[in-house]
């Protein structure tokens, strides 16, 4: 475990200053605060311990910390001049951008390096917390290419680790200014460069998205509010986040558009009450023009987050400016969140990525091989390789994406040339993964749980409509999800014939058409088999 300040999720069970490590989750328990919605005893928690630290599974207090890089020791290592710290903070800041670089690189001061750790010195817990696992791995990486040997950060708020007044790096380099307040425009998670309209690949399974995210982005006035897109893991809902706040800030570079991770949003809620900034917080979010949030299943059960989105949401609403949404599945089937925030949801625009067919699948990976084709010249990727690859991994973007990059690269480097047994070879773990089989028990089990039936009435004789209906979506996804032929499906379903096996796809292929609960109802049902 790495050593400095913890993830503050972990705090509310931190000790206070030379207790064990069990009394502060009982100070929680005795001030009654352990009842009260988490986010809120995270802060609490914060708090009351933030002078402590929890170090290669050792509690200690500050002056029980060791040897530093402004000690002398047999492990320091030679700091880093003002040239090259300057230089390493370029980097960063062209691979985070300038905001992101201004808000939270730049108040960090450099302390040192030693063994393997950079030291620095932090305006506060929560700024040290959110720079390592945000930004983490790509300061390590810019430290090392600028001649350091590092492995891990550690920050300190205020002091350096021996309790004096931290050396500055040889020579000095000038304090750095401290953080801009919340108010700040463009404080938000990172826009990838990578995620535009234009490498965006359009299919059935999700033009609407498509669609009603680039009205909302080019559009000058407010249409559809909020938009909520929903749909599983790897179907574009964060891609479509990222076209949108790229296309705003070209189109209208003087909006404020505001893109944040759900999970970064309750950190900062956490974070303005212990620091007692509410005021700021509000101003940060309720003054955008455009606020995106991403992933807002996170907010079920915190009832204090939910409580500020709420009245956020309605501030921004009253003065006519645009929110989207995203989550992993409708506002409606979001254990935990609150009826008034879902009802909200479902007032804007709802729409469903659906997990991609064959034709999206093999379009994305058409559209990738330019690009790792470009990446591994010479490489030779031979005919029937995407099409194999588009039919047998089907659940997620994001393994079929890495999958071609994984066989590109192993080509590269065995200097082999990629055909379909090269393929079975190196994508076995992958294709064992996507091979799992669906059987029609699986499927007449889950159909009968989602709609509280018996089996017995989902197989049986019975006609009438709260019977039917289930079992004719039964039927359709038997059809979609399994290799059975009508007649084997008949078998399972009462002995019937398979004429009528094709009446019920048939039927629910008409639903789907005018019954969006219909497509909702096969969508749930088969994230849920899939998993």
């Amino acid at each position: 475990m790495g050593t400095g300040i913890a993830d503050p999720r972990h705090l509310c069970t931190v000790p206070t200053v030379g207790s064990g490590p069990d009394q502060g989750l009982g100070f929680v328990r005795r001030t009654g605060l352990s009842s009260a919605p988490p986010d809120l005893v995270e802060a609490a928690s914060l708090l009351m311990h933030q002078d402590v630290r929890f170090v290669r599974d050792e509690w200690y207090r500050p002056e029980q910390r060791r040897t530093t890089v402004g000690q002398k020791d047999q492990g320091a290592e030679a700091q880093m001049t003002t040239e090259e710290w300057r230089s390493v903070k370029a980097g960063i800041r062209d691979s985070v951008g300038a905001n992101n670089f201004r808000n939270w690189i730049e108040p960090l001061e450099l302390q040192g390096l030693q063994d393997g750790v950079a030291l620095f010195d932090a305006p506060n817990s929560f700024h040290g917390t959110y720079v390592r696992k945000t930004f983490g791995e790509l300061i390590i990486y810019h430290l090392n290419a600028g001649g350091a040997k590092v492995q891990r950060l550690d920050f300190e708020v205020g002091k350096s680790v021996n309790g004096t007044a931290a050396p500055a790096p040889q020579p000095a380099v000038a304090p750095a200014p401290q953080p801009p307040v919340a108010s700040r425009d463009d404080i938000g998670s990172p826009i990838d460069a990578r995620f535009t309209f234009d490498n965006f690949v359009v299919g059935k399974p999700n033009e609407l998205a498509h669609a009603a995210a680039r009205r909302v982005a080019e559009s000058e006035h407010v249409t559809f509010n909020p938009l909520f897109l929903y749909g599983g893991v790897g179907l574009g809902k964060t891609h479509l986040m990222h076209a949108i706040a790229h296309e705003l800030k070209r189109t209208r570079p003087e909006a404020k558009v505001l893109y944040i991770r759900a999970d970064e949003f309750i950190m900062r809620f956490v974070s303005a009450i212990r620091d007692k900034s509410m005021m700021d917080f509000k101003q940060l979010f309720r003054s955008a023009d455009v606020l995106m949030i991403d992933d807002i299943q996170f907010f079920a059960g915190k009832d204090g987050t939910q409580e500020e989105f709420f009245h956020t949401f309605n501030a921004l609403v009253d003065q006519n400016k645009q929110l989207v949404l995203t989550a992993d599945r409708a506002p409606g089937e979001i254990k935990d969140l609150s009826e008034r925030i879902k009802s909200r949801c479902q007032c804007g625009l709802v729409v469903d990525l659906h997990p991609t067919d064959y034709e999206l699948r093999l379009s994305i990976l058409q559209a990738k091989r330019g690009l790792h084709e470009a990446l591994y010249p010479g490489v030779v990727l031979r005919d029937g390789v995407l099409e194999f690859l588009a039919h047998r991994i089907s659940t997620n973007v994001r393994v079929l994406e890495g999958a071609l990059m994984r066989l590109f690269a192993f080509a590269s480097l065995v200097g082999r040339e990629v055909t379909l047994e090269m393929a079975q070879e190196c994508l076995a773990d992958i294709l064992r993964a996507s091979d799992r089989k669906i059987t029609i028990d699986e499927i007449q089990r889950k159909v009968s749980e989602h709609y509280a039936i018996r089996l017995s009435d989902l197989v049986g004789p019975r006609r009438l409509r709260s019977y039917a209906r289930p079992r004719q979506v039964a039927m359709w996804l038997c059809k979609q999800m399994t290799n059975k032929s009508l007649p084997e499906i008949g078998r399972k379903f009462g002995k019937r014939d398979h004429t009528t096996i094709m009446h019920g796809v048939r039927k629910i292929e008409e639903l789907r058409k005018t019954d969006s609960s219909i497509d909702e109802d096969l969508e749930l049902l088969r994230r849920a088999l899939e998993d």
